[in-house]
């Protein structure tokens, strides 16, 4: 079985992927894009990931770990292995307002597309990546908001642990929530 981090971008991922390996369960990460100013704990991502379209055979890597897919990338997770994915939701407007404040700390160009536009793309794409995932039968799905995990982190460690079988340690878990990193708040 494997264990799949998602979301859109910015929507807490890293927090799930920190839980988790304080939880107890390893994760599969490449290390090479270190923590920062958008992300203070680090990424937990491994390079590979961008290219699962074109190569998954180092799925087999992650079996009995962790590993950080964005959905946009969900659809390539090939088949003959087992998924869980707890996959994050954020409110939209905080993913848009934590993406232009990364990209313009970045120097990187800011999205010309209007927010309303840009919510109901990602609104559209996470009703059908949802269908989707109800769809595979080699995959189970919870639903964890980054928001709520930061109200009431001990609520979402209990059901990402049960949902895992009961593995990780919940208390470690519960103990990497900062809500001190909430910034974006909208």
């Amino acid at each position: 079985m494997i264990t799949v981090v998602s979301g859109l971008p910015r929507s807490g991922t890293s927090m799930m992927m920190r839980m988790l390996e304080a939880g107890g369960v390893p994760v599969l990460t490449d290390e090479k894009r270190e923590a920062d100013e958008d992300n203070l704990r680090g990424y937990y991502e491994d390079e590979r990931v961008k290219q699962l379209k074109d190569d998954a055979s180092w799925i087999t890597e992650a079996d009995g770990k962790a590993v950080k897919v964005i959905s946009y990338l969900l659809r390539y997770l090939p088949e003959g292995h087992s998924y869980k994915v707890i996959f994050m939701d954020r409110r939209i407007p905080e993913v848009l307002a934590s993406q232009k404040k990364m990209m313009k700390r970045r120097s990187e160009p800011v999205d010309e597309v209007p927010d309303d536009v840009m919510a109901g793309i990602f609104k559209r794409h996470l009703a059908e990546i949802d269908e989707w995932l109800g769809e595979q039968p080699d995959i189970e799905t919870i639903h964890v908001s980054y928001n709520e995990t930061l109200d009431d982190p001990e609520a979402s460690a209990e059901r990402v642990a049960a949902f895992l079988g009961g593995g990780p340690d919940i208390e470690k878990m519960m103990q990497v929530v900062d809500p001190k990193l909430y910034r974006q708040r909208r």
